[in-house]
């Protein structure tokens, strides 16, 4: 279970380092187009920096055993992130596509899960 949940960890934090740092480099007047004008710039960059922080949260503290308590609540805080992301989607996007970030919340939830158990 301990490898599974390394493995997950790992792809997971990838995901969301690249996907935080293209919000935090990257053009925003293409991110932000057929968007809803309440999502702006600002709040597009402080996106990023959340899925750039969980990402590292997601591996860092278990990895160097230093408070690594904080790997289930990164995965939790990033569940916030998902449930958004999905709501977004289907709402302005398709239907269809808020399947991916659901099933990356649902990853999250398995992570979360295994580290507070195997915690214990």
């Amino acid at each position: 279970m301990n490898v599974a949940l390394w493995i997950l960890q790992i792809v997971i934090a990838l995901v969301f380092l690249f996907a935080g740092g293209v919000k935090l480099v990257g053009p925003l007047d293409q991110m932000t187009k057929g968007m809803p004008p309440w999502l702006t710039p600002g709040f597009l960059r402080f996106v990023g920096v959340c899925e750039v922080a969980g990402g590292l949260g997601l591996i860092l503290p278990r990895l160097l055993r230093i408070k690594p308590g904080l790997t289930p609540l990164a995965a939790t805080a990033l569940i916030g992130i998902m449930i958004g992301a999905t709501a977004v989607t289907a709402a302005y996007v398709s239907p269809a596509q808020s399947v991916v970030p659901a099933i990356v919340g649902l990853m999250l939830a398995f992570i979360a899960y295994g580290r507070w158990r195997l915690a214990r």
